[in-house]
């Protein structure tokens, strides 16, 4: 994981704890590209009373089976950043996003061979959440995590691997200041 918090501005535009417009995510995305990195998106899913949602990945998976993780996945030909979050949020869980917030994460990372960029935002949906549509192949469940919590994250993980724990920890300090639209 070569990106850093401290080193997370990228083309001046996409920086951790600021939302982005469509066009500074435009251009991130064709940096991930013009690098040759796959992006990968996510989404740290707020329910309005200060939790964050997760799931657990199957342990059938080729990268972290069995460990918790984000809402969250590779953009496809075609899609912009916002379209492939609505999607993966879509597929993972059944809900709609309603609204993008802050930037929680950016970071350059590999796994299974592939090299890729991720950009994790908070954000909110809409459904019926306590009742998420899990892709049974994918995910064997989710929870809803207060910031008392985190340590859930941990489960699974070797002792080096912390970054959801740390991604999550700092998506809760953003939800204490950031009021969706």
């Amino acid at each position: 994981m070569a990106t850093s918090r401290d080193e997370a501005r990228v083309n001046g535009e996409v920086v951790i704890g600021r939302a982005a417009d469509e066009a500074a995510l435009a251009r991130f995305a064709a940096s991930a590209s013009a690098d040759g990195l796959r992006l990968v998106v996510g989404a740290l899913i707020t329910d309005g009373a200060g939790r964050i949602y997760v799931q657990r990945r199957s342990l059938t998976r080729a990268v972290f089976p069995g460990c918790w993780d984000l809402v969250g996945g590779h953009q496809e030909p075609g899609e912009t950043i916002t379209q492939a979050l609505a999607r993966e949020v879509n597929e993972e869980t059944g809900w709609e996003l309603t609204s993008l917030g802050p930037v929680v994460e950016v970071l350059d990372w590999d796994a299974a061979g592939a090299r890729r960029r991720e950009v994790d935002f908070l954000v909110t949906v809409s459904g019926d959440l306590a009742a998420p549509r899990l892709e049974a192949s994918k995910h064997v469940e989710g929870r809803w995590l207060s910031a008392t919590e985190l340590n859930v994250l941990l489960e699974g993980r070797r002792s080096d691997d912390r970054w959801v724990h740390e991604v999550v920890a700092r998506g809760f300090e953003l939800l204490s200041t950031w009021s969706p639209t």
